[in-house]
């Protein structure tokens, strides 16, 4: 069994990642479990590449585990790529992430569906701190904003106006399978299952 720490506090990003990785032999720790809830990883790079390697890098140094962090951006063509690679700011600190969906819902307003095109994009980063390894993985969905917001559902972020190409619903009303089957994040994360194997497989010959 081998340790793996998500850097995050998120319950619902961590879910998902328990959910993707439930058929390795991993013990996932979150930032939570070992004491750093409180460290906050500033994200100084313009790319999700780099901001996903500064945590990824920054978490594993403290803590000494596998690490892996994430990064995500969502690009709306309507309002020529807002709220970008910095979703959980758009529209200023003292905003909820209810109100940030209002305010993208409200940019947008009158829009039609056909120029409501969207995509999100993950940058997962695994930094191992036994040799400084980092490697990165890109996921992307392409999909549009919905007309309203759903139900929440089991979702979180933004998923309750955000529409998979292909589908009519909103990720939070996707199943939780069909929705880490396709979104962003599940397909990034899908792309760092054979490395993480990879390693587990490196770590049981050495036992």
């Amino acid at each position: 069994m081998m340790d793996l720490l998500i850097g995050t506090s998120n319950v619902g990003k961590l879910h998902e990642f328990e959910v993707i990785f439930a058929g390795l032999p991993l013990r996932l720790l979150n930032l939570n479990d070992i004491g750093l809830a409180d460290m906050d990883v500033e994200e100084t790079a313009t790319t999700l590449e780099d901001n996903a390697r500064l945590k990824a890098e920054a978490y594993a140094n403290a803590a000494g585990y596998l690490t892996l962090a994430d990064d995500t951006g969502l690009y709306v063509d309507a309002v020529d790529g807002a709220p970008g690679i910095y979703p959980h700011r758009y529209g200023g600190p003292g905003l909820t992430m209810a109100g940030r969906r209002q305010k993208l819902l409200d940019e947008i307003s009158g829009v039609p569906d056909e120029a409501r095109t969207a995509q999100f994009v993950c940058v997962i980063a695994l930094a191992n701190p036994a040799n400084g390894e980092v490697t990165s993985v890109k996921g992307t969905c392409p999909g549009r904003i919905a007309q309203a917001e759903s139900d929440m559902g089991t979702g979180f972020g933004y998923d309750p106006i955000f529409i998979p190409q292909g589908y009519a619903q909103t990720f939070s009303q996707l199943s939780e399978a069909e929705k880490n089957r396709i979104s962003h994040r599940g397909r990034a994360a899908q792309k760092i299952v054979p490395i993480l194997s990879d390693l587990i497989a490196r770590q049981d010959s050495k036992e």
